[in-house]
């Protein structure tokens, strides 16, 4: 018996190390965006609603992706398909040496695209993973423990892609600004583009790397993870046909459509948000990392309270009250104490995706693989939120906001849902006890 016991305790190890490097791969690669907004809008002479298509074209493919994901996955199987990922974001990764040769946006755009195809399909196979090889009470927790792999990640990328990419940022931008002459200025401007080539070169054989690991590996099937290793979760599956007769996931993916939303806002964002409080690019480059660190702490809050002291849905309800508050509070303060209220939003956001994504497959057993992609579909807010934000303040528009009453605005929207959906949303659906 304690030989089948440490047996069991080994290979639970043995997943979740795999699935921790795979968050961290998210973590490494999603918060790589946050330096490429600045950098791009230089070298590609971008305004900031044009900027912050990176994140469109990034996070728009979680919701092409995500049900084709889910067919994928049950085709070849969870190893194949997360190997398959990995070589996706590989050959997006290279299309980023051909878009800084011709310093081409679009081309940009398109490898940001494909990575999010590879990791659409990587993000729908490993989430319900770590919710379903335990206790879904207690998903929150595992959960968390893989957003320290992929925070530590962003923090990691965040600091080597700024060092590279935007490094003597300013006194780049006042050479381009300074220079007459078109085919010198074209010249700075493709120096600058061709920072990307090495670092995503070097990224690219990286996730290759990785994924003959992870193809080679004996990590089993999400569908005997659902099945087997969880068998007291409530299963209010019997007598269902259709993902769609289960209102808290659909509930759930508006949910994730709003946390990323907001996310990426005061996160990615972070950094034009510190530009446009006068501050230099030199200093706002690493203003993501702040945001990164609160939610490190807010990830390592979540391991202590959750759920010996609080239920996750509680946890999530008090987060989104903090996000409400600390929202309201960018806007009637300046300079370092708004980047502050930006960067703590870390600390609100990090037990949402944590609690959000278990409670939002809670109970819907056999339908576990089409319910995690339809919630990661709701990633898409990622793509939509930030453009919106910039066109509500984008010089001419109708209704007269600002940066800030605009990141006001579109954040308490976020929160407001999120707060609705932690007290009653996650519940509909489910019978009253």
């Amino acid at each position: 018996m304690p030989t089948t016991t440490n047996s069991k305790k080994r290979n639970y190890l043995y997943q979740i190390t795999i699935i921790g490097v795979l968050f961290a791969v998210f973590g490494f690669v999603t918060w790589v965006n946050g330096i490429l907004i600045p950098f791009l809008k230089k070298s590609c002479e971008l305004t900031d609603q044009q900027a912050f298509y990176v994140t469109t074209a990034f996070f728009a493919a979680y919701f092409f992706l995500a049900i084709p994901s889910s067919w994928i996955l049950d085709k070849l199987g969870t190893k194949k398909g997360m190997s398959t990922g990995l070589v996706i974001m590989a050959l997006g990764c290279l299309v980023f040496v051909s878009a800084a040769g011709s310093r081409s946006y679009p081309i940009f755009l398109l490898g940001l695209f494909i990575v999010g195809m590879g990791l659409a399909l990587l993000q729908t196979a490993a989430n319900p993973y770590v919710s379903l090889i335990g206790p879904i009470e207690s998903a929150a927790t595992r959960i968390s423990v893989m957003g320290i792999c992929n925070k530590l990640a962003g923090i990691l990328a965040n600091v080597l892609f700024g060092s590279i990419l935007l490094k003597n940022a300013t006194e780049i931008q006042t050479k381009i600004d300074n220079e007459t002459n078109l085919e010198l200025k074209n010249q700075l401007l493709d120096n600058l583009a061709s920072r990307v080539e090495t670092p995503y070169i070097v990224l690219g054989v990286f996730l290759l790397v990785i994924a003959v690991v992870i193809y080679r590996s004996s990590l089993p099937d999400i569908k005997s993870q659902t099945s087997d290793t969880n068998p007291d979760s409530m299963d209010i599956s019997e007598g269902k046909t259709s993902v769609f007769q289960f209102p808290h996931v659909l509930l759930g993916a508006v949910a994730i459509f709003m946390y990323v939303g907001a996310e990426v806002m005061a996160g990615d964002l972070i950094t034009i948000y510190g530009k446009n409080l006068g501050f230099s690019d030199d200093t706002s480059k690493f203003f993501a990392v702040f945001g990164l660190v609160g939610l490190l702490v807010g990830y390592i809050t979540n391991i202590i309270l959750i759920p010996k002291y609080m239920k996750q849905e509680n946890w999530l309800t008090i987060s989104a009250i903090l996000g409400i508050v600390l929202t309201i509070g960018s806007y009637f303060v300046t300079g370092s104490y708004a980047v502050g209220c930006l960067a703590t939003l870390g600390f609100a956001n990090a037990v949402m995706w944590p609690a959000i994504f278990p409670l939002g497959i809670k109970g819907i057993g056999k339908f576990s693989n089409i319910g995690s992609a339809l919630l990661i579909m709701g990633i898409v807010g990622g793509a939509l939120i930030p453009p919106f934000y910039g066109w509500l303040y984008h010089e001419g528009n109708i209704f007269g906001f600002d940066f800030k009453s605009a990141f006001v605005f579109v954040m308490l929207v976020c929160y407001s849902y999120i707060l609705w959906f932690g007290k009653r949303g996650h519940r509909i659906g489910f019978p009253k006890v």
